[in-house]
């Protein structure tokens, strides 16, 4: 079995390592574009044609699978991206978990890139499953580069930004990027309130790796003491090893350990 992901960067990261830990026998590919990164800033057009790029040299090694790890590329080019590969290839994207914060019932915010936040598609997200309840999109500006980037003083710097433009009653935040799901901890942090009950968080890692899995029918328990192996592409290239800055984090770490294919 083998799963490709696709993302600009390492936003990819916490979608690979979810895999990894329900099926460490799959295969996985890693195809990301760091002469196109980061995508936010790009047009719908522009991004499209960058995230179909990236997703053929993926399809290049006939994954059984391919999960776009990125949200922002989910909004613009998913329905590109499924034109092109389907049905010879499942194309799973990335949604913002805003049903399942929604069904908490309280008041919640939406952390996601400015290209993400107040687009048709997260607003019609919000319609169809938080009618009723209380939202507030919170655009993070430079949160996801800082993340890519590992670069410690810039997170803090966006994650208090955000903070900030997060009303003190919420009690759940939905994390509206892949990126930051690798800095999780630290959000947490940043938004508890002194007394409040424990912030909920949520993320889309786990369920779209669920999604691919039963996608092509490999939700089961690997084969015992199978092993995969891990193949990173660098907009299109053939890359050696992930990105220094993956290593930054648990996920990337994880992933570290596993064998190049061949």
């Amino acid at each position: 079995m083998k799963i490709a992901l696709m993302d600009s960067g390492i936003g990819l990261l916490a979608a690979t390592a979810a895999v990894r830990r329900l099926r460490p026998d799959a295969h996985l590919v890693l195809s990301l574009d760091p002469d196109g990164m980061p995508w936010g800033p790009r047009t719908p057009e522009d991004l499209t044609r960058r995230a179909v790029a990236v997703a053929e040299a993926a399809a290049a090694h006939r994954p059984d699978a391919l999960i776009v790890g990125c949200n922002t590329a989910t909004v613009h080019a998913l329905p590109a991206l499924r034109a092109r590969l389907e049905p010879g290839i499942p194309v799973i994207g990335t949604v913002p978990a805003i049903k399942p914060a929604a069904a908490g019932g309280g008041p919640f915010a939406i952390w996601a890139t400015p290209a993400t936040t107040g687009s048709p598609y997260q607003r019609d997200l919000i319609e169809r499953f938080a009618d009723g309840v209380t939202v507030t999109e919170v655009p993070c500006h430079g949160l996801a580069q800082a993340v890519e980037h590992a670069d410690e003083a810039a997170i803090d710097a966006a994650v208090a930004a955000a903070a900030a433009l997060t009303p003190d009653d919420v009690t759940t935040v939905v994390l509206g990027c892949t990126h930051y799901e690798l800095v999780s901890e630290r959000i947490r942090a940043a938004v508890q309130r002194p007394g409040s009950p424990p912030l909920v968080l949520h993320g889309s890692a786990g369920a779209v790796a669920a999604q691919a899995l039963r996608r092509i029918g490999e939700l089961p328990a690997p084969q015992a003491g199978a092993d995969g192996t891990l193949t990173v592409l660098l907009s299109g290239r053939e890359g050696i090893a992930l990105p220094e800055a993956a290593l930054a984090y648990e996920e990337g770490r994880l992933l570290k350990e596993i064998s190049p294919a061949r």
